[in-house]
């Protein structure tokens, strides 16, 4: 996999509606960030780990992280405790005024190496499965281009977990060539244990260099 060349274009006068960012990642010299990661965070009670997950991904050299959030996954975050650029669906729609403006999830699509949804919850998980896309977050998905590598890591209560269409869900994308970064058992914020949480932030960060090596010969440190 060779690191994308191009760089998201400049768009900030066109979407007012942005969440807070540090800076956009079409700021970045090439030289500084040469892998690109964009991480997808959708509504289950494992977004709260996102500013932990974003922080552990910038700690690797040499990777540039941008994050596009469900409408949902925003109650369990605050934007500011994202360094990085966060864009949402309103973004798409503000930014896209005539046929010659940009479409955010394809440049999204073109930008990124690496596509990282952490946490997959059960509604997107079935969203994804079945090919729907009607947020940004699944219209990249749906885009995505499957030479790059897509990694999810599912995130739901046990119940959930355990309803027979989970697996038939999780063998979907897994046969379309996603990985998988399998769920763990303990105890939920519900109260329930159990198989379902997302798997833990050190694991995730694992999985990322793993792969970045595997398809690139991106160097771990």
């Amino acid at each position: 996999m060779e690191p994308s060349p191009g760089r998201l274009p400049e768009l900030e006068a066109a979407r007012p509606h942005m969440e807070p960012k540090a800076s956009c990642p079409a700021a970045t010299p090439l030289v500084e960030r040469k892998f690109h990661v964009l991480v997808g965070v959708t509504g289950s009670v494992a977004a709260l780990k996102l500013p932990l997950l974003v922080s552990r991904l910038l700690d690797i050299p040499g990777l540039e992280v941008a994050v596009v959030t469900t409408e949902r996954a925003k109650h369990f975050y605050r934007p500011q405790d994202i360094p990085v650029t966060l864009y949402s669906d309103a973004d798409e729609w503000e930014m896209w005024k005539c046929r010659s403006d940009p479409v955010l999830h394809i440049d999204l699509r073109r930008w990124a190496d690496l596509l990282l949804v952490a946490p997959l919850d059960a509604n997107t998980l079935g969203k994804v499965a079945s090919g729907i896309c009607d947020n940004l977050l699944t219209c990249v998905i749906r885009a995505w281009d499957r030479s790059k590598p897509l990694l999810f890591c599912p995130a739901m209560n046990t119940a959930m977990w355990e309803h027979p269409i989970t697996a038939q869900q999780v063998d979907q994308l897994k046969a379309f060539g996603y990985i998988e970064i399998p769920c763990v058992a303990k105890k939920l914020v519900c109260g329930d244990k159990g198989l379902g949480a997302m798997a833990e932030v050190g694991t995730i960060v694992d999985k990322v260099k793993e792969v970045l090596f595997q398809h690139s010969g991106f160097q771990q440190s």
